[in-house]
């Protein structure tokens, strides 16, 4: 079954805004519209292979639509207006276990600020129903969201609140990933999201659904059902754990850096490895800012220079040494002695030419602390990572 029109290939080149591609397609550079204000940092890698539909009506600013990415050589499909479709479809031939028997009445059902996607009948109860699509899978886990989204926690605050009327609320999250096994909100992210879906568990129905495209773009009609770790979900959804300052310096620059004297930096991205045990949002915030009182040897280089992002890895665990000893394997230098003053780390500072966020490396050294090392490895390791066998448990679910 095949939702889309006829696709041509193209190489990704780079995306000037959230829903604009440039790509290369026959030697062409061409731009495509991109329906998905995601990150996507995991798909949108260089030279990545996208599938793009011509737009409608044609001639346009942008005459085409990006549906898709690939990622291993399987097409993840990113075009979230037809997500419904998908859903649709799934309901109709009562492909999702727990909603079998449940009838579509509309779609797009308002309720107070908010419009649910469909309005269901099931057992003469009424159930609305949110549709999510999820692309943001790492080798047997999912996450979503992969971009802050309000309206998203305000669908499951309102998704909860129809039980004391009487109603059901559910939402459904369609899973791009063949081999994902768990779904998780992505706490790293988006933790006001994820405390909702937390405080949500009870009074909103959760599936979490994978569904898989072939290479053609036709949907597949066999569909699995992911289990959530609460518990772990609970543990780990917290303000603390180690997080990813990413600086770039656009030109080389020697920068005193408090005891340790003046330091010669060569020009390119920088990345520092920190953590706080408690207010780990406080402690980015705090990065980004210019005007401070120095106190850390990387608040006298933020001083030269530009902030790129700061990526959070919220956890339990105390990660932040392993964290900069695979920096340590990717990187194309590191700053001696910078940043690991009270652990015996040779650096918590690494440089690199190129942004980080479009390296390959990177964004599995990413996925691999976010969620891989949670869960049973089912591949192995990226040869840079010492990774154990994961820590989720029976008692997790």
């Amino acid at each position: 079954m095949n939702l889309f029109n006829p696709t041509r290939k193209a190489a990704f080149l780079g995306r000037p805004n959230r829903f604009t591609l440039l790509c290369r397609m026959q030697g062409k550079k061409v731009k495509a519209y991109l329906p998905n204000p995601g990150r996507m940092w995991e798909l949108l890698l260089p030279g990545a292979t996208v599938h793009l539909e011509k737009s409608s009506p044609p001639g346009g600013k942008m005459p085409f639509t990006c549906v898709a990415v690939e990622k291993k050589g399987r097409p993840v499909v990113v075009h979230t207006l037809r997500t419904n479709d998908v859903a649709q479809i799934l309901l109709e031939k009562k492909l999702i276990p727990g909603l079998e028997d449940a009838r579509i009445v509309k779609r797009e059902a308002r309720r107070n600020r908010s419009r649910f996607d469909f309005l269901l009948e099931r057992r003469g109860r009424v159930v609305f129903l949110e549709v999510k699509s999820c692309t943001l899978f790492g080798r047997n886990a999912a996450m979503f969201p992969d971009a802050v989204t309000a309206r998203g926690k305000r669908h499951l605050e309102e998704l909860a609140e129809l039980s004391s009327e009487g109603k059901q609320g559910a939402v459904l999250f369609l899973i791009g990933s063949p081999a994902a096994e768990y779904f998780l909100p992505d706490y790293h992210t988006d933790l006001d999201f994820s405390k909702a879906f937390l405080a949500a568990r009870n009074r909103v129905e959760v599936y979490p659904l994978g569904v898989e495209f072939n290479r053609d773009l036709s949907m597949q009609l066999q569909v699995r059902m992911l289990k959530v770790p609460w518990g772990l979900i609970r543990r780990e959804a917290q303000d603390r754990g180690s997080y990813l300052l990413i600086l770039k310096l656009a030109e080389e620059a020697g920068v005193n850096i408090g005891t340790m004297g003046k330091i010669y930096f060569p020009k390119g991205y920088y990345l520092y490895v920190g953590s706080a045990r408690k207010d780990l949002t406080r402690r980015i915030e705090r990065h980004r800012r210019l005007r401070k009182t120095k106190f850390w040897h990387i608040d006298y280089l933020r001083e030269k220079a530009e902030f790129q992002a700061a990526v959070p890895i919220r956890t339990a665990d105390d990660l932040e040494c392993e964290i900069a000893e695979a920096m340590s394997r990717i990187a194309s230098w590191r700053i001696k002695g910078f940043g690991c003053s009270d652990c015996g780390c040779e650096s918590h500072l690494f440089g690199m030419k190129e942004d980080p966020l479009r390296y390959s490396k990177f964004i599995e050294l990413l996925l691999y602390f976010r969620m891989d090392r949670l869960f049973p490895a089912k591949s192995p390791h990226p040869p840079f990572i010492k990774g154990g066998q994961g820590s989720i448990s029976s008692a997790d679910f």
